[in-house]
């Protein structure tokens, strides 16, 4: 660790998960001056990365700086100041709970995964504050693609902790030339629109394949904000944040652009009447689980969502398109701005 005005500035960072976006990160955490180490589960994967210093597999055609580590060793990887987790959300658990007792005390913990855990209903830092009490935990989340970040890209998100002077060492520590952080201390507002944006963009994704238009999309954005806001403030999050990067910025980018993957899959199973008909893999969708989740949370603390519902109808019920679009306009009159 070094110090800088009587500031204590991390100089070693872990990621742990080596697909598109934690490559990103790792390579944005090297450009802050950090000492970095990339973690994968499989060996030869990770191998494959350190001699041909590039992820063939999601980041196809860039290449990795040569200051950056790799490792396949768990144990190895939690042996940092920071550890960046950006293993997908509802994989966090086992993952955590494999190492909880080897992770340093002195570690700070950033979570970098957007998602609600299906079983329980947990934002991600609310389940690694079960899993790890009395831990610094942390949310990173923002407008941002992990190939634009990687290749340098000047881009900004949002780094949340439970403190403010923790959110701005670790926003300090983080940030470099290209990669902007402004730190937060509303930890629930930040993982909270970064998971449910997930699930506002497969809906963009439906309205852009059935060609309704820009009109669509931007009431799909706004309406899509007013559901998460409202479930923020139920959560005591801070109405503000909804509307920052990781809240408005977020929303924006992930309904706009077909770089979304959750857009692209509402695109795809939007061609045809029912989710079902669409041969497609879902795994790879977090917003397809969060959708689930978020399904379950809304009913437990009765706030109505009705896009998030009319996208878990969609894909989990298998309901018509059609008919949970014309469900959606038929929904009596209610102010824009109730909460």
């Amino acid at each position: 660790m070094a110090v800088d005005g009587g500031k204590t500035i991390m100089t070693t960072v872990s990621v742990l998960g080596n697909g598109a976006w934690g490559t990103a990160l790792a390579l944005s955490a090297l450009r802050a001056g950090r000492k970095t180490l990339l973690w994968g589960r499989n060996s030869q994967i990770m191998e494959k990365m350190q001699t041909l210093q590039e992820n063939t597999q999601y980041l196809p055609g860039l290449k990795l700086d040569p200051g950056l580590q790799f490792t396949s060793d768990l144990n190895t990887a939690i042996e940092a100041d920071i550890i960046l987790i950006v293993t997908p959300a509802q994989q966090i658990r086992e993952l955590i709970t494999s190492v909880k007792k080897n992770i340093p005390q002195s570690s700070y913990i950033v979570l970098c995964s957007k998602g609600i855990e299906i079983e329980t209903g947990l934002l991600m830092n609310e389940l690694l504050e079960d899993l790890l009490p009395k831990r610094s935990i942390a949310v990173l989340s923002g407008p941002t693609f992990a190939r634009e970040v990687a290749s340098g890209s000047p881009t900004a998100a949002t780094l949340a902790a439970s403190e403010i002077t923790t959110s701005r060492w670790l926003a300090m520590s983080l940030h470099s030339q290209n990669f902007r952080l402004y730190p937060s201390d509303d930890l629930t507002g930040v993982a909270l629109s970064g998971a449910l944006k997930n699930v506002i963009a497969i809906a963009s994704g439906i309205a852009t394949s059935r060609n309704f238009g820009e009109s669509t999309r931007a009431t799909l954005i706004t309406r899509g904000l007013a559901e998460i806001t409202r479930l923020g403030k139920v959560k005591n999050a801070h109405p503000e944040t909804f509307l920052g990067l990781s809240g408005v910025g977020d929303l924006i980018l992930s309904c706009t652009s077909t770089q979304s993957r959750n857009m692209s899959f509402g695109i795809r199973i939007g061609e045809y009447e029912r989710a079902s008909e669409s041969p497609q893999n879902t795994h790879l969708t977090e917003g397809v689980y969060t959708a689930k989740a978020i399904k379950l949370l809304s009913e437990k603390l009765k706030v109505e969502m009705p896009i998030c519902t009319a996208v878990y109808n969609i894909i989990y019920e298998d309901a018509p398109i059609e008919a949970e679009i014309k469900s959606l306009l038929a929904r009596s009159m209610k102010n824009e701005t109730y909460l």
